[in-house]
């Protein structure tokens, strides 16, 4: 059984960057042709995505997420990390990592697989 579990920082002042690591379990992450998503939730913007890496690196960013954001993966350690810069409030919300069979992931598929989710607040 795939497992993802997210971890980070919960709090991060704004203008600083955020940086989040997903880490899969139960399979390695080259077993199949995957993509690894980021996606957040708030209650002001409820399920955002924010982007994705394919199985064959290439990336797949939010159009108005690109300059900011990058996203990256070590599959010799099986996790993947999201980096999001010069971070403002409403970047709060609950971030998921999520394996899929693309990018998209929403509505929610039986087939992906979805972390618990991990808070960030953005505050000073």
């Amino acid at each position: 059984q795939v497992q993802l579990r997210e971890s980070g920082p919960g709090l991060v002042k704004p203008s600083q960057t955020l940086s989040l690591t997903c880490t899969v379990s139960g399979e390695p992450m080259t077993s199949g042709n995957w993509y690894w998503n980021w996606i957040r939730q708030s209650p002001e913007r409820g399920l955002e995505w924010l982007g994705a890496i394919s199985e064959s690196g290439r990336l797949h960013i939010r159009e108005s997420f690109e300059s900011r954001t990058s996203i990256s993966k070590d599959t010799s350690k099986n996790r993947f990390t999201l980096q999001l810069n010069s971070v403002i409030p409403e970047d709060t919300a609950v971030y998921y990592c999520v394996r899929g069979t693309s990018i998209r992931i929403v509505p929610k598929r039986p087939e992906d697989y979805w972390g618990q989710g991990t808070v960030v607040t953005v505050s000073s």
